[in-house]
């Protein structure tokens, strides 16, 4: 069995991007519900963002939404994450809140609609030029209701032209990452609705294009892990959301609904290089509807260091060896011991050997930051979805 002691090190190679948009309300299709303290605008969030690096040490940077997080300054959003002590990351673009994007944004038939759409992506590229962000993040609400509503063969052809379109404008230290979504908004067919269609959209772009992979993204019995070990031998995962799902994609905190998947997936994560690999970027995305914003931050990158130091433990010597002789229950069991080691005594002390509270989720409510910004922040608009 592997000790803690002899993987404490490589976990500070872990780094989880927040997203800006889970420091704003949120809620379902029926009600978006507003809490005490709520940031207004993107200078909030970012500082809201920081204090979740401050105590745990593992989010050292925060994704924007473009036009969500828009300033007249990206430049002085830029320096004001600095000065709080985390960078701008991934920029994710929006096609799926306009009118004009009812039936289609880079698949649309209406190639002003098109180019309309891949206009908001320039934009976008000149943000990440701004903030110094390397991924320009994809995900497309696109796709039909009705059997015979839409031409499915011309949509992925429009959809490969606009994002070659896109793609020629990224720089050469840039990458364009493709997500997918296997249903919603639509009901009978998804553009982008499973990995190797964005596989297969990427791989034709070019090298510095990408696929993104959404925890919450797949049919109910889905392998995800098989997912993830697939675009690690392909050369292709460039980037996680983690989030949890019990029904659909229900956007909570990771780890929440199934700890021992997200475990299953931080082997593979580390069993193929994607650990400590600059090219796989780790990000939160979820929304917390009735939790505080700060400690669900915390809570998720917590969730996600604990099974990533479990799936460290796992004796891969063993387990190899164990799997070369057809030992099916001395495998599985190798596995499971890993599992099921509590690793969390040993990071509290792995924390406070590094000048981290042992216990950051205390540490937060204890610092005073929850009062202050109640009290602080009375007037304006709270943000939320759409800003």
């Amino acid at each position: 069995m592997t000790r803690f002691t002899d993987v404490a090190g490589q976990l500070t190679e872990q780094a989880i991007e927040l997203p800006s948009w889970a420091f704003g309300n949120s809620g379902t299709r029926f009600k978006v519900f507003g809490s005490a303290g709520t940031a207004r605008d993107p200078f909030e969030k970012i500082a809201d963002a920081a204090q979740v690096h401050k105590y745990t040490g593992l989010a050292p940077t925060v994704a924007l939404h473009i036009p969500w997080d828009k300033v007249e300054n990206f430049e002085d959003l830029r320096k004001h994450a600095e000065d709080v002590g985390v960078a701008l990351g991934t920029i994710n673009s929006n096609t799926f809140q306009d009118d004009e994007y009812k039936l289609g944004a880079l698949t649309h038939t209406d190639a002003s609609v098109r180019q309309r759409a891949i206009d908001h992506h320039f934009e976008c590229i000149d943000v990440m030029n701004a903030t110094g962000s390397r991924d320009l993040k994809i995900w497309l609400a696109e796709g039909s209701n009705y059997p015979g509503q839409g031409d499915l063969r011309g949509r992925q052809d429009r959809l490969a032209e606009s994002l070659a379109t896109i793609y020629e404008r990224i720089g050469e230290n840039q990458r364009l990452v493709l997500e997918y979504k296997f249903f919603e908004p639509a009901f009978y067919h998804t553009d982008v609705p499973d990995w190797g269609t964005s596989y297969a959209q990427v791989s034709a772009l070019g090298p510095n294009a990408m696929v993104c992979l959404d925890t919450g993204h797949h049919a109910p019995g889905t392998n995800i892990e098989f997912i993830v070990m697939q675009l690690l031998r392909l050369g292709r995962l460039g980037s996680f959301d983690f989030n949890s799902r019990f029904y659909a994609d229900d956007d909570l905190i990771v780890g929440a609904a199934d700890p021992f998947q997200l475990f299953r997936i931080l082997f593979e994560v580390v069993r193929g290089g994607g650990y400590g690999n600059p090219d796989v970027a780790f990000m939160l995305d979820q929304c917390h509807n009735i939790e505080q914003k700060i400690p669900g931050q915390i809570r998720s990158v917590l969730n996600v260091q604990e099974m990533t130091a479990r799936a460290l433990l796992v004796d891969r010597e063993a387990l190899g060896q164990a799997q070369e002789q057809g030992d099916v229950l001395s495998a599985n069991q190798i596995f499971m011991d890993a599992f099921y080691t509590d690793v969390r005594a040993d990071l509290a002390a792995w924390r406070e050997s590094r000048g981290l509270p042992a216990d950051p989720m205390k540490a937060y409510l204890e610092s005073g930051y929850q009062n202050k910004i109640e009290t602080e922040r009375v007037g304006g608009t709270q943000a939320g979805w759409g800003a």
